[in-house]
């Protein structure tokens, strides 16, 4: 027992000189360490010193020169573009490009041979902000449209075109020069309104420039868009404004005007608003002629729900003291009118427009269209829809009495030469397929019976198809 205690006591002995040596250079690697980190913190200090300031300095750290240089080439280039995107907040583009091709018999035909013919038309329009007073928004909208080709030729008929997308201009078939349709500028101003202008619920606009009316009047959610809906003109506006021509556009549909709107959203779901204009229509309407502001046009409108569903109902009156009539006299022609569009179920949209004229020599003084447009949901296809229209236009007293003799142009010639005793009737159907989110393909028949009001002619048959790319 004695002689183990001996040869632990020599063991340790021998063991402290080398445990004394470690703790040493244990000690010395901790100060190199603390040297270290102090150095570091130190070098950081003046990085963040140099960094808080824009400027170089020839005494700061080089990555803080680095750093520096590197920010300043990316400011350089995200100058122009937050400039550009500053620029261009609120600006809306929007284009489309619209081709029909359109097939008719001869009896059809005012050539009195069967045709077959295609029309493309080109759209696009821009939207931007323009500047503001006060609380109060300014908008400028412009639309550029260009084509080529005015569609099949028909006999007389009360509806101004079975293909209201064909456009051309003056310049002949050859050529496909773009016009500018439309160009006016809005101001709109928020009334009643408590510490932000966001919760006002009434509003003031303003519009002028040059303006396709039915921007603005007569609008109907599931008929008013020739490039998608319905292609008759007497399914795309009221029958008695745009096929009749108490409207007073010029060739291509657009007039100088100015109009003022206001709008209540207090109540969801019962929103109102009414509207006035004022536009020159005839010979001003191409800045050729007058630029007296000859039609007015007024229009209460309210939204409504049925069945918790969307609707909307529209009211209308109208007087062009430049109208022109039949046997080509200007006069004033006063008349009024409803468009009224209502979901029925979550898949199906009726709709309907009458016009009704109380003054004027013209060809149908009563017009009635209704339909409906059912979305493709029940087979499958929720963003297809098939479109079914029907409408009559009832030829007017006058024209009854003159249709055998008319002679607007003095050639002694009868301008119809038929016995008009009978009202137009019209039908339309069409199925769209939406092909993608751009592309969009619609067959499309149309029947015209007794047209022009003439019970003994045959009736008009017209088969066609429609594409449709936007963007």
């Amino acid at each position: 027992m004695r002689t183990k205690l001996i040869a632990v006591l020599v063991v340790a002995g021998l063991a402290a000189p080398v445990m004394a040596d470690d703790n040493t250079a244990l000690m010395a690697e901790l100060r190199r360490l603390a040297d270290r980190v102090e150095a570091l913190e130190k070098q950081n200090r003046e990085m963040e010193k140099a960094l808080a300031s824009e400027r170089l300095s020839e005494n700061e750290p080089e990555l803080a020169t680095r750093v520096k240089a590197v920010e300043v080439e990316v400011d350089a280039i995200k100058g122009p573009a937050t400039k550009l995107g500053e620029a261009l907040d609120g600006v809306k583009v929007e284009g489309s490009l619209t081709a029909v091709g359109q097939s008719i018999g001869a009896h059809g035909t005012a050539s009195g041979q069967d045709e077959s013919r295609y029309n493309y038309r080109g759209d696009v329009t821009f939207s931007l902000p323009l500047g503001s007073i006060g609380n109060n928004e300014g908008k400028f909208f412009t639309h550029f449209r260009l084509g080529q080709g005015n569609g099949v030729g028909l006999r007389p008929t009360y509806t101004s075109t079975p293909n209201t997308t064909a456009f051309e201009t003056a310049a002949g078939p050859d050529d496909s020069f773009a016009i500018l349709a439309q160009a006016w500028y809005q101001l709109r101003m928020p009334l009643n309104y408590g510490v932000r202008k966001e919760d006002a619920r009434e509003h003031l606009s303003f519009t002028v420039g040059k303006i396709d009316p039915f921007v603005f009047f007569d609008q109907n959610s599931a008929a008013d868009d020739e490039s998608t809906k319905f292609l008759n003109n007497v399914f795309v506006h009221n029958p008695l404004l745009d096929s009749g021509g108490d409207i007073g556009a010029d060739a291509h549909g657009f007039q100088p005007g100015a109009l003022a709107k206001y709008e209540n959203s207090a109540q969801k779901g019962g929103e109102w608003a009414l509207s006035l204009g004022a536009f020159v229509p005839d010979t001003g309407a191409n800045f050729s002629g007058s630029t007296r502001a000859s039609l007015v046009i007024g229009q209460a409108e309210m939204n409504t729900r049925l069945n918790f569903l969307p609707g909307t109902w529209r009211a209308y009156a109208w007087t062009n003291s430049r109208a022109r009539n039949y046997d080509g006299i200007q006069r004033r022609n006063t008349g009024w009118g409803i468009s009224a569009d209502q979901k029925v179920l979550d898949d199906l949209t009726l709709f309907g427009r009458y016009g009704h004229h109380t003054a004027g020599h013209v060809l149908f003084d009563r017009a009635i269209t209704a339909g409906a447009e059912l979305e493709g949901t029940r087979w499958g296809r929720s963003a297809d829809s098939i479109g079914l229209a029907f409408g009559k236009l009832r030829t007017s007293n006058d024209f009854r009495r003159d249709s055998l003799t008319a002679d607007a142009d003095g050639d002694s010639v009868a301008d119809y030469g038929y016995a008009a005793n009978g009202s137009e009737k019209q039908t339309e159907v069409y199925y769209r397929f939406k092909l993608n989110d751009a592309i969009e393909l619609t067959p499309n028949l149309q029947w015209i019976r007794d047209p022009g009001g003439n019970n003994s002619a045959d009736a008009i048959r017209v088969s066609g198809v429609r594409a449709k790319v936007e963007f």
